[in-house]
């Protein structure tokens, strides 16, 4: 079937993180208008649950439009969730780094970027985002088409290109790693940090926290780690950033379509349940 690009755009609108809150509300009218104006004959059949229409708009959305949810839920599902399951790791959504916001960052043994560039996205912010993110991490992969290859593969050799293929079996595969940075920058490192994080930070490297006070902390603190050596610095870092609240809610098997949306809005298993317990309602037009 050939779907309008008009549709497919207000198919995608589904996933976000104002509509999964309306969900938790039992608030269904956006779905509702969704099958009123699209697909009234795929309710003919009887029974038929939220959840159920959700996973067909998914399918769709993954066959013919692959929009920054799709991406970011796609390699989720068939890349970073096995990693997380390896190791003692932390992934997060939409990180900020400096002026930028990553898509997708995971923190284990050290620190990596997963910057995402769809068939739809323009390389024009690219550079300045790199810059960014190389005075912070430890690797920057940058996720992108196969068939966009030629546009990114002009990048510094120094990032990981990972592609994307949706008519292979493994729809991710490396193309170039990412090469390992460890001379981050302790300015930008410190605008990432938390007061907590970063007075933990020297408290654990110097064995004592000085006197400060809640005007000049920030100063003293900075002062102190700038004198930590930066393989030190990187680890110490990387340890305070997987003791932040992520989410347990991401499964390779179950409700595999929304694991974005429970990353993005930090759900726990309870919460996660709650909603999916909310979608199972039938639909009701």
């Amino acid at each position: 079937m050939n779907y309008q690009i008009d549709r497919l755009r207000d198919y995608s609108s589904l996933f976000s993180r104002n509509q999964a809150l309306s969900w938790l509300k039992m608030d269904f009218s956006s779905i509702n208008y969704k099958i009123e104006r699209y697909d009234d004959k795929w309710l003919n059949s009887q029974n038929l649950r939220y959840l159920d229409y959700l996973r067909y708009v998914y399918s769709v959305l993954v066959d013919n439009y692959q929009n920054e949810y799709v991406f970011k839920n796609e390699f989720l599902n068939n890349w970073l969730i096995k990693e997380l399951g390896e190791t003692n790791s932390q992934i997060f959504s939409e990180f900020r780094v400096g002026n930028s916001i990553a898509d997708l960052v995971m923190f284990n043994g050290c620190s990596k970027i997963f910057e995402i560039k769809t068939e739809l996205d323009s390389d024009s912010r690219l550079t300045l985002q790199l810059e960014n993110y190389q005075k912070a991490f430890n690797q920057i992969f940058l996720i992108i088409p196969k068939s966009k290859v030629h546009v990114y593969e002009k990048q510094d050799d120094s990032v990981g290109l990972i592609t994307y293929d949706p008519a292979s079996e493994n729809l991710f595969s490396i193309y170039r790693n990412a090469t390992r940075n460890l001379d981050i920058d302790t300015s930008v490192t410190m605008s990432i940090l938390h007061t907590n994080e970063y007075k933990s930070i020297v408290r654990r490297h110097y064995g004592y926290l000085p006197q400060m006070t809640s005007f000049n902390q920030f100063k003293v603190c900075s002062e102190l780690i700038f004198e930590i050596p930066k393989e030190k610095l990187n680890k110490l870092f990387i340890d305070e950033i997987k003791k932040r609240n992520s989410t347990d809610a991401l499964s390779s098997r179950y409700y595999k379509e929304f694991n974005q949306l429970f990353l993005a809005l930090k759900m726990n298993r309870n919460s996660k349940r709650e909603m999916i317990e909310s979608l199972k309602t039938n639909i009701q037009i």
